[in-house]
């Protein structure tokens, strides 16, 4: 039995090894997330292998020990925090092997702990990728979080989120049984996803409620040789809205985002306090389709770029990809098409530099002066966002007053989903006192050049309610939303026929619920 600190301890280090079971402050940089610290674990397991991790699952049974499951770390929505005592954090960091690539067959099977900037570098090698290839922080983010939590960004514009480029999981459920989806489920290779019902989308977007992916097998595409990054700048919200709508219906680029005028000029000053001018301009000509375009694209970031920045109330930027570059030229003809008399076409500066440097470093963590930061988001369909934008707005003129006297800004990020969902992502910042995960993942060299705050209880506490009410908001005007957690309602939300299902389905799999418990609000 398993009965105090000392025992987990003693338990899980005959497993995985003394050096990989953490307690204390050893544990602290993993027991936060980007947000907040709540309960901190009885201990920090990082298992090597997939027998070790289910056998730290069985070892952990007994006592029906809750466990919390952590990818990356790049969450915000307390995943993989526990709001009570005496669970076990399991870390999948060191599950980060590259198990299978098979060009032939067109698929890749990784541990969850691999990256994917680590699988984006392996695939190069073979001049493949995975069609979703990584949210921004992919130089952390792990394929099993991601997987669970419904990411987005590179390649989600032609191909989707990342739950659309999963083709099977070998998942470790309550009792450490090793359960497999897709055609692996027959025991046949995990070549496909559609083998009868679609076990494998019913583990993407959990959470890790139902179960901890311990292998992932993604589809592989040859890589496009050419691409071209555009950009828009628009005089309003509601012009940008319908120019990414109109974009999103065709699919015809790889990469989008959209970003308001706070975050847009917080980004080129994060740029600038990195000292990563040398590296941008690097990025700038080695992703280029040619020397010449390079040089053009330096000239115009060096002569106007910031100045647009500086101006614009609204900017979105595309990345399109093509057999060769007469292809992405007529894409990004049809782009400009489809935004004429909505927007501007300006120098895209900021989105050659995000493909020649896809997985920046985790500086986003913390604002452009060292603030605090959260973000969140809804998914909403195109008929609500105009209502949304509005009462957002009226929201903020609501609050004003009281956001400045606690130091608190916004800014805006936005993205389609497929054809028919709008991504609203709002940044919250906020001045306090660093945590130990970003004391762990931040380079040192660019933390030490952030000024310091102190710690600020009361600011902390009102950005807690503001995110409250703006998740409340999101609901109240239809939104769903990705990386669940225990932050977003979930449970609550559905019908009594969905729920009754899902509390099947978690029963089967957890009976005694101590996977990720709190998560999807089971």
């Amino acid at each position: 039995m398993l009965a105090t600190r000392t025992d987990v301890r003693a338990a899980l280090a005959e497993i995985v090894g003394d050096a990989h079971v953490l307690t204390g402050t050893a544990a602290l940089p993993f027991a936060g997330d980007v947000y907040r610290t709540l309960e901190p674990p009885l201990a920090v397991v990082r298992p090597g292998s997939v027998e070790e991790l289910q056998a730290v699952v069985r070892a952990t049974a007994d006592t029906c020990t809750p466990l919390a499951v952590r990818g990356g770390g790049a969450s915000y929505t307390d995943g993989y925090l526990s709001q009570g005592s005496g669970h076990v954090l399991i870390d999948t960091g060191r599950l980060d092997r590259i198990v299978a690539i098979d060009p032939e067959a067109g698929y890749v099977t990784v541990q969850a702990g691999v990256t994917w900037a680590a699988l984006r570098e392996a695939l190069a090698a073979h001049d493949l990728r995975t069609p979703f290839w990584g949210p921004f922080s992919g130089l952390a983010a792990a394929i099993g979080g991601s997987t669970s939590q419904n990411s987005t960004s590179h390649g989600s514009g032609a191909y989707g989120i990342s739950a659309e480029s999963v083709l099977s999981f070998d998942v470790v459920t309550a009792d450490g049984s090793l359960l497999s989806t897709g055609s692996a489920a027959a025991g046949l290779a995990p070549f496909s996803r559609h083998f009868g019902p679609d076990l494998t989308g019913l583990f993407t977007g959990d959470c890790g409620a139902l179960g901890i992916k311990a292998r992932i097998t993604l589809p592989v595409i040859r890589r496009r040789a050419a691409h071209r990054p555009i950009s828009f700048a628009f005089p309003d919200f509601a012009a940008m809205h319908e120019a990414m709508r109109r974009v999103a219906q065709e699919r015809i680029e790889d990469s989008h985002f959209a970003l308001d005028a706070a975050l847009s000029q917080g980004q080129i000053a994060r740029q600038d306090r990195a000292g990563a001018s040398l590296a941008v301009a690097w990025s700038i000509l080695k992703s280029s389709p040619s020397l010449a375009a390079g040089v053009r694209q330096l000239a115009h970031a060096a002569t106007s770029a910031r100045r647009v920045i500086g101006t614009s109330a609204f900017m979105v930027h595309y990345i399109v990809e093509g057999f060769d570059d007469a292809e992405a030229r007529a894409r990004l003809h049809r782009i400009r098409t489809l935004t004429a008399g909505l927007g501007s076409e300006i120098p895209a500066t900021v989105p050659a530099v995000v493909r020649g440097m896809p997985f920046a470093p985790l500086f986003n963590t913390l604002g452009p002066a060292g603030e605090r930061w959260v973000p969140l988001h809804g998914v909403l369909p195109h008929a609500a966002v105009p209502g949304f934008h509005v009462a957002l707005e009226a929201f903020y003129a609501a609050r004003a007053e009281a956001m400045q006297a606690h130091g608190v800004w916004t800014g805006g990020m936005f993205a389609t989903m497929g054809a028919s969902g709008f991504l609203y992502e709002i940044a919250l910042y906020w001045p306090d006192a660093y945590t130990a995960y970003h004391e762990a993942v931040i380079p040192p060299d660019y933390l030490a050049g952030l000024p310091r705050h102190t710690e600020n209880p009361a600011a902390r506490a009102y950005v807690h309610q503001l995110k409250a009410d703006l998740t409340a908001l999101f609901v109240a005007h239809g939104a769903i939303n990705f990386q669940l957690g225990k932050a977003y309602p979930y449970a609550g939300r559905l019908g009594a026929a969905p729920l009754a299902l899902l509390r099947a389905i978690k029963a089967e799999v957890d009976p005694h619920g101590r996977l990720s418990p709190g998560n999807l609000g089971l």
